[in-house]
């Protein structure tokens, strides 16, 4: 397996016609835990974004999972995509259905048939993220640290090889949000990937690891004490 799972050399990238990163280099290893921080506006969501292919970058390269970004074909972005999990802010979870039919409409979108296998793999996803007897309840009922672990539930569907969680916890209280990273930080012990953008210094002082700071369009490795 490719050591390097996320590499960025050299890269350019606008949001709309705002430059905001300036030829900027990465590298996560599979494994790692990594927490991409910075202001409102410095640019983490749109670097997220171009990590599932989202937004294009203007110049550099981007590989993840074995994908060139800069080359990949519009019909080969699903592909990447079942390689990773997202996981967002506001959960984006389908109002209209319980948190098993959201979970079983993922698995059919990307061809699971079997009914018996469906079902045990969302079993075991909800076992994952503790939430085993929620199956039926439909999203309203359900708190917002709940949802968040259904949407993470979500993500673990297709087995990814990197999870990318954009504010994860940033409609959480405290109490919910260290719930949230303790769950990464297991899915990731477990060998999974995991970058969080976040401006969610405490989370980031109990649970430490990887910090890459995006200011002034550059990213730049720093210790939990320059924070």
């Amino acid at each position: 397996m490719h050591n390097d799972e996320i590499t960025l050399e050299g890269i350019n990238l606008h949001q709309e016609d705002r430059l905001i990163f300036e030829n900027v280099n990465l590298s996560i290893k599979h494994g790692d835990f990594v927490y991409l921080v910075g202001e409102t506006g410095s640019g983490k969501s749109s670097l997220v974004k171009s990590l599932y292919g989202e937004i294009k970058v203007s110049a550099g390269n981007i590989n993840v999972t074995g994908f060139n970004l800069n080359k990949i074909e519009r019909g080969d972005i699903p592909k990447l995509r079942r390689k990773l999990g997202i996981v967002f802010q506001d959960f984006q979870l389908l109002s209209d259905r319980s948190v098993n039919e959201n979970l079983e409409f993922v698995l059919k979108a990307i061809g699971w048939k079997d009914k018996k296998m469906i079902l045990e793999r969302i079993n075991k996803v909800l076992e994952d993220v503790h939430l085993e007897d929620f199956n039926n309840k439909m999203p309203h009922e359900l708190s917002g640290g709940e949802k968040q672990r259904a949407a993470i539930a979500r993500a673990l569907l297709n087995e990814p090889e990197i999870i990318l969680a954009d504010e994860p916890t940033g409609s959480l209280d405290p109490k919910k949000s260290e719930k949230i990273i303790q769950l990464l930080k297991d899915i990731n012990n477990k060998g999974t990937t995991v970058v969080i953008a976040t401006h969610d210094y405490e989370i980031i002082k109990k649970f430490n690891s990887r910090i890459i700071r995006c200011s002034e369009k550059k990213l730049k490795e720093i210790t939990m004490d320059e924070l």
